[in-house]
């Protein structure tokens, strides 16, 4: 088998040889996976849109989320949230489609939970 190394060059520390190549894969894996995080469809633009609200840390980054993929405000965020049982994919479809919760749902179910696709 044929094993690829990056070239990373010399380590700032003598006699360790784990610091740049462990810093080179961790960037080769970011990478793999977030790519495969947009083409299952938990990314939109470049926002995770795919949240779980289970603390209030998340909740906050939640409205966050809608406010930056929609332009509202956060009282605005808050209540569609609500309306969307707190599915974040939902309120923003509601929001850029100026539909309810059930129409959004229908739409990202079409889509294949593609926030992207399921606004065309």
């Amino acid at each position: 088998m044929l094993a690829i190394e990056p070239v990373t060059g010399p380590e700032v520390l003598t006699g360790s040889t784990r610091l740049k190549a462990g810093t080179a894969q961790k960037m080769v894996l970011n990478m793999i996976s977030t790519g495969s995080m947009i083409g299952i469809g938990k990314v939109y633009q470049n926002l995770m849109v795919d949240v779980r609200q289970s603390n209030e840390k998340l909740v906050v980054r939640s409205q966050n989320i809608v406010m930056t993929a929609t332009g509202c405000e956060r009282e605005e965020a808050k209540e569609v949230l609500e309306q969307a049982d707190g599915h974040v994919k939902t309120a923003v479809i509601m929001i850029l489609s100026d539909c309810g919760a059930s129409e959004a749902r229908e739409k990202l179910l079409k889509a294949g939970g593609n926030v992207r696709q399921a606004l065309k």
